[in-house]
C-alpha cells in the first residue's frame, strides 16, 4: 500500500501545522484553557476558513468528500499541538447530519457548520452503557404529531458551546435492544434543556446533559425512526480511526519533547540521553511511533474502503487497540524520562500525557475493543 500522501494532503497539512506553530502554540493553548470559554473564535474561524470542517462531509451536503484518508492529517496536525476546539465533536455530528438529514436541515444546519457560524455536538454516552452502543435509556415518546425527550447524557464534548445537538434516544423496545434508537436535532437552549459545563481532564470543555419532557418537532427525527445503531456505529468507527491519527501527532510532540530533555537534562556531568538504558527506552517510543504512523494511514483507507459494517469494526477496533496500548507507553514513559519535571504544569509532555490518557479511553478501551473484534472476526468467519 502507497503511504504517501498527495499534494493536496500535503499542502493542507503544511497549512495547518504554519498556522498552529504562527497562533497556537503551547503557551497560548495555556491561554486558551484558562480563559472562560475555554476555546478560542479565533481559531475555530481559522478551521473553517481552511476548510477543515467540510473536509470529510460528502460533497452532495456541500462538503469536500475527504472521507477518513482526507482528515487523518489534519487530526494528526491537531494531535501534535494538543488543539481544545471540538473539531472531532462537531464533525461527528455534522457527518450524521449529512447521512440522514434532508436538504432543508443540509442548508440550516451543514452550511453554518463548515463556515464556522455554528457548533454541533454528539450526544449519546450514559452512566450504564460502558462502550456498548446499544445500551440508551433516554426515551422520546410520542405526543400528538411530536415527541418527547427524557433522559440524560454524560461527557457529551462540545457541548458548551454547542448551537445543536444531535441525540440518541429510545423510542421503542427495552434498554439494551439493537432496535429502536433514534437520532433527534436538539436546540439546547430550548425549555427542558439543562447543561452542566466542565473542564476534562485533557483541557477540553464537556458537558453533563439533562433532558426533561423536551419537545421535539417531527422535523427533528434524523433518519428513520428506530434504526439510528447502524448509523451510531459508524460514527463512533469514524471517531476511532480519527483518535488513532490525532494520537499519532501527539505521540510524535511526546517523543520529540522527551528527546530533546534527554539532551538537555544533565547528571555525572554528562547529557541523560547517553545513558545506554535510556537510549533503549527511547527507541522503544520512535518504533511505537512509527507503527502508529503506519497504523493511522492503513485504518483510515481501510474505513474508506470497506465492503460492509464488519469489516468497517474490525478496522476501527483493530486501530483502537494498538492506538490504546501506544497511548499508555508513550503517555508513561515521556513522563517517567522527565523526571518529576514531568507532571509539572509548565511542560507540554504533562498535557501532552493527559490527553493521550483519555485518547485511549474514549469510545472504548483497549479490552472493549479486543473483545469487540474477536466478536466481529468470528461473525466473519
Amino acid at each position: 500500500m502507497n503511504f504517501e500522501l498527495d499534494d493536496d494532503q500535503q499542502m493542507l497539512a503544511d497549512s495547518v501545522r504554519r498556522w498552529l506553530a504562527d497562533n497556537y502554540d503551547f503557551d497560548a493553548r495555556r491561554r486558551v484553557i484558562a480563559s472562560d470559554e475555554g476555546t478560542s473564535p479565533e481559531a475555530w474561524a481559522a478551521f473553517a476558513d481552511m476548510g477543515l470542517l467540510g473536509l470529510p462531509i460528502p460533497e452532495s451536503a456541500g462538503g469536500f468528500g475527504g472521507g477518513a484518508v482526507g482528515m487523518m492529517t489534519v487530526m494528526e496536525a491537531l494531535g501534535e499541538s494538543l488543539v481544545v476546539e471540538p473539531v472531532l465533536a462537531g464533525i461527528l455530528s455534522a457527518r450524521l447530519v449529512a447521512r440522514l438529514g434532508s436538504a432543508e436541515l443540509h442548508e440550516a444546519v451543514l452550511t453554518p457548520f463548515i463556515g464556522g457560524g455554528l457548533k454541533l455536538a454528539f450526544a449519546h454516552g450514559e452512566t450504564q452503557a460502558r462502550y456498548a452502543l446499544n445500551e440508551v435509556t433516554t426515551r422520546a415518546e410520542r405526543v400528538g404529531d411530536g415527541w418527547r425527550l427524557s433522559g440524560n447524557k454524560l461527557a457529551v464534548y462540545g457541548a458548551p458551546h454547542a448551537d445543536k445537538l444531535v441525540v440518541s434516544a429510545r423510542t421503542s423496545g427495552a434498554d439494551g435492544d439493537a432496535q429502536g434508537i433514534t437520532l433527534f436535532l436538539v436546540d439546547p437552549s430550548a425549555p427542558g434543556v439543562r447543561r452542566t459545563a466542565y473542564r476534562t481532564l485533557d483541557g477540553h470543555r464537556a458537558a453533563n446533559l439533562v433532558f426533561e419532557n423536551v419537545h421535539l418537532a417531527p422535523a427533528d427525527v434524523l433518519g428513520t425512526e428506530g434504526a439510528a445503531l447502524p448509523e451510531i456505529e459508524e460514527t463512533v468507527d469514524f471517531a476511532n480511526v480519527m483518535l488513532c491519527a490525532e494520537a499519532a501527532g501527539a505521540i510524535r510532540s511526546a517523543n520529540d519533547d522527551t528527546l530533546a530533555y534527554l539532551k538537555q537534562r544533565q547528571q555525572f556531568g554528562q547529557p541523560i540521553g547517553t545513558f545506554q538504558a535510556l537510549q533503549h527506552r527511547m527507541v522503544d517510543m520512535f518504533v511505537t511511533q512509527e507503527q502508529m504512523r503506519s497504523m493511522q494511514y492503513l485504518s483510515c483507507a481501510r474505513l474508506d474502503s470497506a465492503s460492509d459494517a464488519n469489516e468497517r469494526g474490525r478496522v476501527a477496533s483493530a486501530a483502537k487497540i494498538k492506538t490504546a496500548d501506544a497511548c499508555r507507553q508513550i503517555s508513561q514513559e515521556s513522563v517517567q524520562l522527565h523526571g518529576g519535571m514531568g507532571m509539572s504544569e509548565e511542560l507540554k509532555v504533562s498535557h501532552t500525557f493527559r490527553r493521550l490518557t483519555l485518547i485511549g479511553q474514549q469510545y472504548g478501551d483497549a479490552d472493549y475493543h479486543l473483545q469487540r473484534y474477536a466478536e466481529l472476526a468470528d461473525a466473519s468467519a
